[in-house]
């Protein structure tokens, strides 16, 4: 692998993240505290792409809310306990359980008077839509993992966020005129050597971020594993040398 640093401090840094199945683990524990936050962290961690998900799904707000209030209330009485890491990605697991609780509305939706129109849908879902809700759910949950690295960048570093946010948004802006928006900005002078070496760290600084952010979705967050997810994710690119 030479797209992503095979160092040391890389492997160290992977094997002491917490997994994500280790939290769903924790929050199906006996000890409620512990349970409590654990479904928070994970609620916190994913709601949004669970929503999003759920959104593109089903086209209504209403219906999305309800859905993910559901997910939350399976979470918390412990539908979830028997979840096994070892059948594959954690990823993979959360957006089986969106699916059937999808399919399961719209086979609800099918029973009631004039249904035939869910009906149909729910046809739809389940044979030519799994290709479509597969690629929603990746794109979600893709847009929640960058969502958290810009989070960590800008509560660990606000010019780094600024410069890199900058650039990714104009990316045939110049070092010279960033570097004149930039010091307007913070409201501190940077010169167009300091924006380039600025955003030379900002990256590097992200992609640890956006590598530990997969790492902790994984059973086992090897730098093989992570790797293999990055590309599965389409984030490869963000976390090249």
């Amino acid at each position: 692998m030479d797209r992503l640093d095979r160092s040391a401090d890389l492997n160290q840094r992977l094997a002491s993240i917490s997994t994500m199945w280790t939290v769903l683990r924790d929050a199906h524990g006996e000890l409620s505290d512990q349970a409590t936050d654990a479904q928070r962290v994970l609620l916190e961690r994913y709601g949004g792409a669970i929503y999003r998900y759920l959104l593109a799904a089903v086209r209504d707000p209403h219906i999305a809310d309800d859905l993910t209030q559901e997910f939350s209330y399976r979470l918390v009485k412990g539908d979830f306990k028997h979840a096994d890491p070892g059948r594959g990605q954690f990823r993979v697991y959360i957006k089986t359980v969106l699916f059937r609780m999808v399919s399961e509305h719209r086979k609800n939706k099918a029973r009631q008077p004039r249904g035939q129109l869910f009906e149909s849908q729910a046809i739809e879902v389940a044979n030519a839509g799994q290709d479509q809700t597969d690629q929603q759910w990746i794109e979600s949950w893709r847009d929640e993992l960058l969502a958290r690295a810009w989070e960590s960048l800008l509560a660990n570093n606000a010019v780094f966020y600024a410069v890199l946010k900058l650039k990714s948004e104009n990316p045939k802006m110049g070092s010279a005129e960033m570097s004149e928006q930039i010091t307007a900005q913070i409201m501190k002078p940077m010169s167009a050597d300091n924006v380039r070496q600025t955003l030379r760290r900002a990256r590097d600084q992200f992609a640890a971020y956006l590598i530990d952010e997969v790492a902790e979705s994984l059973d086992d967050p090897s730098v093989d594993a992570v790797e293999s997810e990055l590309i599965d994710l389409e984030l490869l690119a963000y976390c090249r040398k």
